[in-house]
C-alpha cells in the first residue's frame, strides 16, 4: 500500500461547535512518539532499592562508564520494585547500543541535536491553529531517559514556555519510557507515580514492557488527571500479544476508576499509542471506552475521541503497510458537553499531519516521514504523527 493517507491536516468535531464569535478560553492537551530519542551515550539502568520507589533516584539511567564506581550487585531475578526492594543492582540497556556514535547508525551530536529540534518543532506547533501558543500539556513516548527530556524542552522552539518535567524509568527491555511535560504557569502537579505492567510470553517468562505514567493536578485550576500510554507492541503477531494489551487496558481502567471514584469531579485523559485500533478488544471490552457520547453512563464514563477519525479512515502510522489509528486520546465523561460553560470540555480532537510530516515520496509516500530508514537517518521526524485535543471554557 503505496498512500494510507494524503492528507495535511485532519479535523474532526467530537461535538457541536461554539458559538461563531463567541470568547472562548482554549488548551491543547496532546502527545507525540518521538521515535527513539535517545542521547549519544550507551547507558544501563542503575536500581538503588535501598531508596523510596517513589523517588526518580531510586531507578535511574546512568553512562556505562559509571557502573565501576557504583556499588551493584549481579542480579538475576526478576525486576520489579518490589523484587529490587533493598537492592542495588544494574542491567544494560539493550537499545542504547544502538544509538551511539559506533553504531551502524553513526548516531552523533549532529544527529541527536537535529532530533531534537525536529520534535521541538512538533511540539510547539501541536493546537497553536487553534490556540495560538504551544500546548499547555505533551505526552511523550519513546524517551530514553531525563536528560534527553531536558534538552529537548531547552530547545529554542520551546524554551519560553518553562516545560516542566515528570519521568519515571521503566523496566522496558530496549529502555525507553514514556514522559509528560507541561507548562507550569498554566498547570500545577499535585502527585505522580509510574504503575508496573506486568504482562508474560507463553514461557511464562516476564516481558518487559513501559509503566503508565499517572499525574495529577490542576489545569488553569481545574482538578485533571492524564495517563501516558505505550502498551505492548504486536511483536510476534496481534493475535499472540493482545493478551498483553489486554491486560494494560485493565490496569489502565483500574488506575481511571480508582482517581474517578476518590473525586468524580477530576477530569481524565488516557493518551498514548496503545498499539491497537479504537476498535480493538482491548479498548472495547477491557478499557470500556465507548465510540459515542450517547452511550456515556456512570457504568461506561470514558470516551474515545479517536474512533470518529477511525471511522472516516484516518490514521496515524502505518504497521505493517496498513493503515492504523493507534495513538488515541480517551476522557472521561465529564469533559464531553454541547455548550461552552465554566469549565472545560472537548472542543477538537485531531491528528497532527502538516506537510512537513508526510513522507512526499518513493516507496512511503504518504506516510508519517520518520526518522530513520534502516540505519540511514532521514531528517524525518517520526514514524507516527501526533495527537491533541482542544479543550474550550468559557473565559
Amino acid at each position: 500500500m503505496k498512500r494510507f493517507i494524503s492528507f495535511i491536516a485532519i479535523v474532526f468535531s467530537v461535538m457541536a461547535f461554539a458559538q461563531q464569535g463567541k470568547l472562548r478560553k482554549v488548551a491543547a492537551v496532546g502527545f507525540l512518539n518521538v521515535e527513539n530519542l535517545w542521547d549519544t551515550i550507551r547507558s544501563a539502568d542503575y536500581i538503588d532499592g535501598t531508596k523510596d520507589i517513589r523517588n526518580p533516584a531510586f531507578h535511574r539511567s546512568i553512562p556505562i562508564d559509571s557502573i565501576q564506581f557504583l556499588e551493584a550487585e549481579k542480579y538475576e531475578g526478576q525486576w520489579s520494585d518490589g523484587a529490587l526492594k533493598g537492592k542495588k543492582a544494574v542491567r544494560y540497556q539493550s537499545g542504547s547500543e544502538e544509538f551511539t556514535p559506533k553504531s551502524g547508525k553513526n548516531y552523533n551530536t549532529k544527529i541527536y541535536k537535529a532530533k531534537l529540534t525536529n520534535e521541538a518543532k512538533v511540539i510547539a506547533e501541536l493546537g497553536a491553529q487553534y490556540t495560538k501558543t504551544a500546548p499547555a500539556v505533551v505526552g511523550l513516548i519513546e524517551v530514553e531517559n531525563r536528560q534527553v527530556i531536558e534538552d529537548l524542552v531547552k530547545q529554542p522552539a520551546l524554551a519560553k514556555y518553562d516545560y516542566g518535567i515528570i519521568h519515571y524509568n521503566s523496566y522496558d527491555y530496549r529502555g525507553i519510557d514514556v514522559a509528560l511535560i507541561y507548562q507550569k504557569r498554566r498547570f500545577t502537579v499535585t502527585n505522580s507515580l509510574k504503575k508496573e505492567l506486568k504482562v508474560f510470553g507463553d514461557d511464562g517468562k516476564r516481558e518487559y514492557t513501559r509503566d503508565i505514567l499517572i499525574v495529577t493536578g490542576f489545569l488553569d485550576n481545574e482538578k485533571v488527571a492524564f495517563f501516558m500510554n505505550h502498551w505492548p507492541s504486536r511483536r510476534g503477531g496481534e493475535a499472540v500479544s493482545l493478551p498483553k494489551r489486554n491486560a494494560a487496558a485493565a490496569l489502565l481502567k483500574q488506575q481511571m476508576d480508582s482517581i474517578r471514584t476518590a473525586d468524580p469531579s477530576t477530569k481524565l485523559f488516557a493518551m498514548g499509542d496503545f498499539n491497537d485500533d479504537p476498535v480493538s478488544a482491548s479498548l472495547k471490552n477491557h478499557l470500556k471506552a465507548v465510540a459515542n457520547p450517547k452511550d456515556l453512563s456512570e457504568t461506561t464514563p470514558y470516551l474515545n475521541l479517536m474512533y470518529p477519525l477511525y471511522k472516516k479512515g484516518i490514521a496515524s502510522l502505518a504497521y505493517q503497510d496498513a493503515p492504523n489509528l493507534f495513538d488515541q486520546i480517551i476522557v472521561s465523561k465529564n469533559l464531553v458537553s454541547d455548550q461552552v460553560t465554566k469549565e472545560y470540555s472537548v472542543y477538537k480532537a485531531e491528528i497532527f499531519a502538516p506537510a512537513y510530516l508526510v513522507n512526499k515520496e518513493g516507496n512511503y509516500k504518504g506516510y508519517p516521514f520518520r526518522s530513520w530508514n534502516g540505519d540511514q537517518f532521514t531528517g524525518g521526524y517520526s514514524d507516527h504523527f501526533p495527537a491533541f485535543v482542544i479543550l474550550q471554557k468559557e473565559p
